[in-house]
């Protein structure tokens, strides 16, 4: 699409009614076209998109657009979010394109990229309120009224020293109440809940949302005032941070969207899928260990999926909690062992009851006692290991430096598969005599 195309009107109020839904249909074009489309419309409405397209995606865009394009939507963005755009570009071609930015908002997004990737000082914003301790109320509330055009964010006013640091803080209720010639330094609240701006995003959240605030003041280690971290763009970034991890648990990309191409999603999916294949065989060998057994009995292999069934949603339950409690940071190193121990011993009250259940329905089925103990048995030994590895695989990947949402699930089921195999053909093997 150019400047020339009829149907440039037509795309302009898409845009403007539905940025995002834009963006998702440009997802699914070739760089080129996206570049062509973006160069066709005006630069605010150009950045509208390139804040909804995701990061990884917006980076192989911007990459392919010229330097003048470039320019004119890096100009337009929020400096955090080209920061994080940045991040995604090889190396030489970013000092490339930040040549073409000016002084300024080259050094703010050097700025920004200099704070460890997931930290509050990636995602904070320098748009905020900030007056010092000697302004009156009456100066305070002119100023904000000269801000009302701007997008400076109004929830709260923060007051500083003449170092900026952080003194204390205003909401916009006790500052339209307070008497007009009295100082903020009187009358401010001066139990500030501040992050640091190294602090991760996660543990962050977990904090925010339980004070309930509408913005938090980031500081650096002396106390002065960086910025502000809203909770909801706070929250939000966790969120689609815990889908990311339940997509990598599941082995596809962490980037993968409805609306990303088959080309992409086979580059994510196929590698962990052959991962899967190789972990299968491995427990297709252990059925192979007992193949005389299941030959002479075989209504062994009528219960084997069951057994590795129940051990695999039993660890996924196990899974889905850690890995809930390592991203909320609610998991302190002392406390590991006790959540070990707890998905352990869960694993086996599940398992007894469990395999009393289908111990006794396998014994009315097949009309053999002997049956129903050894499924039981074997029940009960897989579903204590899919508590014990549900619990233990995150934590111990996360140990070692490991992302702990990097394809747990995978491993999680290799494991039950190949105990669960092994216990009820084993068990299977020492009551044979009673199973003929």
């Amino acid at each position: 699409m150019d400047d020339s195309s009829p149907l440039l009107p037509l795309a302009q109020r898409y845009v403007q009614k539905d940025p995002a839904g834009a963006a998702r249909a440009l997802e699914t074009l070739p760089e080129e076209e996206v570049v062509r489309t973006l160069r066709a419309l005006p630069p605010a409405m150009a950045a509208r998109v390139v804040r909804q397209l995701q990061v990884p995606y917006a980076a192989e865009v911007l990459k392919a657009a010229d330097a003048d394009l470039f320019r004119e939507i890096t100009l337009a963005l929020e400096p955090h979010h080209a920061a994080s755009i940045f991040v995604h570009l090889p190396s030489e071609g970013r000092e490339k394109l930040l040549e073409h930015l000016p002084k300024r908002l080259r050094l703010e997004i050097q700025d920004y990229l200099s704070f460890p990737e997931g930290s509050v000082g990636r995602l904070m914003v320098r748009s905020f309120l900030a007056f010092g301790t000697e302004v009156t109320v009456r100066e305070a509330i002119a100023r904000i009224r000269q801000l009302s055009q701007r997008r400076t964010p109004t929830s709260y006013a923060y007051v500083v020293d003449g170092e900026n640091r952080v003194q204390g803080v205003m909401n916009m209720r006790d500052l339209l109440l307070a008497d007009p010639d009295q100082e903020l330094g009187k009358i401010m609240r001066t139990d500030v809940y501040t992050l640091h701006c190294f602090t991760d995003r996660e543990e962050a959240a977990a904090e925010v949302s339980k004070r309930r605030y509408f913005a938090v003041p980031v500081v650096d280690s002396e106390g002065h005032l960086l910025g502000i971290i809203q909770a909801e763009h706070l929250i939000l970034g966790v969120q689609d941070e815990y889908t990311e991890d339940l997509q990598r648990m599941v082995g596809a990309g962490a980037d993968e969207r409805v609306s990303s191409s088959i080309g992409y999603s086979l580059r994510k999916r196929l590698p962990w899928l052959h991962v899967n294949l190789a972990t299968a065989f491995l427990a297709a060998a252990v059925v192979a260990l007992f193949e005389d057994l299941i030959s002479r009995i075989t209504v062994l292999a009528v219960f084997l999926p069951v057994v590795a069934g129940q051990g695999g949603n039993a660890g996924a339950q196990s899974l889905a909690i850690v890995m809930r409690g390592l991203v909320m940071r609610e998991i302190p190193r002392g406390k590991v062992r006790a959540v070990i121990f707890k998905e352990a011993i869960l694993g086996i009250a599940t398992g007894t009851v469990t395999g009393l259940v289908t111990g006794v329905i396998a014994w009315l089925w097949n009309g053999n006692p002997w049956l129903g103990l050894v499924i039981g048995v074997a029940m009960v030994l897989n579903l204590f290991v899919a508590g014990l590895s549900g619990a233990t695989i995150p934590i111990l990947m996360k140990s070692v430096g490991l992302d702990p949402a990097q394809s747990s699930s995978i491993v999680l089921t290799t494991v039950t598969d190949i105990v669960g195999f092994f216990a009820f053909l084993g068990c299977a093997l020492l009551f044979q005599q009673h199973l003929l």
